[in-house]
C-alpha cells in the first residue's frame, strides 16, 4: 500500500477535522510513515497549535485575521510557520501536499478547496458547499489539473466503494437516518428547540450540519453532491430513511443487482479509505455486528414533513447557481434558528422564499451558472442578503 508521502488538513478543529487526526495517528502508529504539510483553522487557536504538535505540521493557518498573533505566539516554542486570514488558509492548501483533506464548513471553504484541486492534489471532500455552490467549477478544474475529488461523506463514500461505471448504473439511493425528528408532527417540530434538534440519533457532528439533518437539508445538498461526483440526473437519485445508519448507500444496476456499503456510523472509516483507496488501512472503529443490530428497517421520507428535498429537486431543475443560493440562504436560516430568532419549520420557509427569488423573482438574473468563484460569491452574498431579510420578515 502506498499512502500519500505528504498531507495538508483543511478544518482540523472541527468533527470531521479531529477523525482525520485520529486516522492519521493510528496508522502512524502502524507503520505507515506520512509528513503533514498544512493545518488549518477558522478561530480555534489553541486546537490548532495542538493538533500541528501532534503532527508535526510544518505550517499553521488561522482564518480569523485577528487570531493571528496569538498562534504566531502559541506556535513559537515549536518552529512553525504560521499565517492569518483567507490568504493563509489558501496557501495552505496551496503548499505541497498529495492529498488534502477539504473539512472547512461553508462557503469560505470554496476557495482554498479550488487551491488545492487546481495543483493536481488528491483532495477528500468533506465540504459540501464545494460541489453545492460550484459543483461544475470544482469538477472542470479537477479535469484540467487531474487532480482527484474523493468523497468523504459516508453515502458518498458508500457509493464510491461499490462503483461500476455510470453506464451500468440504473439508480442511486442515499439512505438518511431521519434525525432527530423523524417520528415527530409538524405542529410538535414547530415548537422543537435547538438543543432537541442538536441530538442526532447516530451521527455525532457539529451544530450546523446536526441541524441540517434535522431538516433533511443536508440529504439534499448530498444529493447534489453525487450528481457532479458520480454524473447522474436528479431523476437518477432517490433518498431512503433508514434509522440504523448501517448502510450508507444503495447503487441500483442495470442487471436489476443492488449493491450496497455497510458499517458502524463512524466517520474514520470513509477518511481513511479516502486517504487508502483502493487499498485500505486498518482502523479501530466498531466492527459491525448484524446479530446484534437485529433488524434494519426503511421508509420513505415524507416531504410534506420534510419539505427540504423538494427545495432541493427544484433547484437541480432549475440549474444553474440556484443551488448555490440555496445553501446560502439555509446557512443564515439554520444560524437564526440556532440563535432562538426563528422556528425549527421556519428554516425552511426562510429557504423556500429565496428560493423563489432565485427561480423566477428578483434574484433569477444573477443565479445563472457560474463561470468564476467571484460569481458563486456575488450569488451567494445576494441570496444572504434575501434570507436575512425573509428572517427578519417572520419576526426574527
Amino acid at each position: 500500500m502506498t499512502l500519500p508521502a505528504r498531507v495538508s488538513i483543511l478544518g482540523v478543529t472541527g468533527s470531521v477535522g479531529a477523525s482525520t487526526v485520529a486516522v492519521l495517528e493510528e496508522a502512524r502508529a502502524a507503520g505507515r510513515e506520512f509528513a503533514v504539510e498544512a493545518l488549518t483553522a477558522g478561530r480555534n487557536v489553541e486546537g490548532l497549535v495542538a493538533a500541528g504538535a501532534r503532527l508535526g505540521a510544518r505550517f499553521l493557518a488561522i482564518g480569523d485575521a485577528s487570531c493571528g498573533p496569538a498562534l504566531k505566539q502559541a506556535a513559537a516554542h515549536l518552529g512553525i510557520e504560521t499565517g492569518a486570514g483567507q490568504a493563509a488558509i489558501v496557501e495552505a492548501a496551496a503548499r505541497d501536499a498529495e492529498w488534502v483533506m477539504a473539512a472547512i464548513v461553508g462557503a469560505a471553504g470554496l476557495e482554498p478547496t479550488m487551491a488545492a484541486i487546481e495543483r493536481g492534489a488528491t483532495v477528500a471532500l468533506a465540504n459540501k458547499e464545494a460541489l453545492v455552490c460550484a459543483g461544475g467549477l470544482m469538477t472542470a478544474a479537477a479535469a484540467r489539473s487531474n487532480a482527484r475529488l474523493v468523497p468523504v461523506d459516508s453515502e458518498h463514500s458508500a457509493i464510491f466503494q461499490v462503483w461500476e461505471g455510470v453506464e451500468h448504473v440504473e439508480r442511486v439511493t442515499l439512505t438518511a437516518s431521519g434525525g432527530p425528528f423523524r417520528t415527530w408532527t409538524r405542529d410538535e417540530m414547530a415548537v422543537a428547540t435547538p438543543e432537541q434538534a442538536a441530538k442526532h440519533p447516530t451521527w455525532s457532528m457539529g451544530p450546523k450540519i446536526t441541524i441540517d439533518s434535522a431538516t433533511l437539508m443536508n440529504k439534499g445538498f448530498e444529493v447534489i453532491e453525487a450528481a457532479h461526483l458520480f454524473g447522474l440526473g436528479e431523476d437518477r437519485l432517490g433518498v431512503l430513511v433508514h434509522p440504523q445508519s448501517i448502510i450508507h448507500s444503495l447503487v441500483h444496476y442495470v442487471d436489476g443487482s443492488v449493491l450496497a456499503q455497510l458499517s458502524v456510523p463512524d466517520m474514520r472509516l470513509p477518511i481513511a479509505y479516502a486517504l487508502s483507496v483502493p487499498e485500505r488501512l486498518r482502523v479501530s472503529t466498531p466492527r459491525l455486528d448484524l446479530a446484534a443490530i437485529v433488524q434494519l428497517t426503511f421508509e420513505a421520507p415524507d416531504e410534506e414533513r420534510f419539505p427540504a428535498l423538494g427545495l432541493i429537486r427544484a433547484a437541480m431543475r432549475s440549474g444553474g447557481g440556484v443551488s448555490c443560493g440555496l445553501n446560502a440562504a439555509n446557512e443564515i436560516s439554520v444560524q437564526a434558528f440556532l440563535e432562538g430568532r426563528i422556528g425549527f419549520l421556519q428554516i425552511c420557509e426562510v429557504n423556500s422564499v429565496v428560493l423563489e427569488q432565485l427561480i423566477g423573482g428578483r434574484l433569477a438574473s444573477i443565479a445563472k451558472s457560474p463561470s468564476s468563484l467571484d460569481q458563486v460569491r456575488s450569488i451567494d452574498l445576494a441570496s444572504r442578503t434575501a434570507a436575512v431579510e425573509a428572517v427578519k420578515a417572520l419576526g426574527g
